[in-house]
């Protein structure tokens, strides 16, 4: 190996692990993702009033002011948010998700999801990345019209609340989307 390449590697796995060390103490990641929680909790609120009693009904919920969702064939979808518990934001999580299929087009939208029991938000919690799937509820989706938190709403471990779609892609659902702990 060549002295250059050698100095390139080197340069390269140092800048890797520098750029992989940070955590984000100090940056006000944290801050920005509560602000925008906050702000999307009162557009729901004000839109569909009735998330109001699913909230006071609810353990916990997971708070995702913004995913953004693209693909052209093979897609993807990003996004921050909150973990809210009696109110105070106690964890940040990052969304994931990947799919492959005949789709074309981007969409972004906010979704929150409600933990109805302390089973289902402790395994949340101690899961090292929770993908969302069977025992997922949709409660609404921008064209449901009114939320419910009577019968199997009220009964299911976990319900999703979707709303705010923007853009230009066929449905928004969160199979196989994966929350995973972050450090903002």
């Amino acid at each position: 190996m060549s002295r250059l390449s050698r100095r390139l590697f080197v340069t390269g796995a140092l800048a890797t692990t520098t750029a992989a060390c940070g955590n984000g103490i100090g940056s006000n990641g944290a801050a920005k993702i509560d602000a925008r929680v906050d702000a999307m909790l009162d557009q729901m609120h004000n839109r569909y009033p009735a998330t109001l009693e699913l909230e006071n009904k609810a353990v916990g919920m997971l708070v995702m002011p913004l995913i953004t969702k693209a693909g052209f064939g093979l897609g993807g979808a990003y996004g921050r948010g909150a973990l809210r518990v009696n109110g105070v934001t106690v964890d940040y999580y990052s969304s994931t998700a990947a799919s492959f299929g005949l789709q074309i087009g981007a969409q972004q939208f906010s979704h929150v999801l409600y933990f109805m029991t302390d089973d289902a938000l402790a395994e949340f919690r101690r899961s090292s990345g929770w993908a969302a799937g069977a025992d997922l509820e949709y409660a609404l989706n921008d064209n449901g019209g009114n939320v419910s938190t009577e019968t199997t709403v009220a009964l299911a471990p976990v319900v999703a609340v979707i709303f705010g779609q923007a853009g230009l892609m066929v449905g928004a659902t969160l199979e196989g989307t994966k929350y995973t702990r972050i450090i903002p």
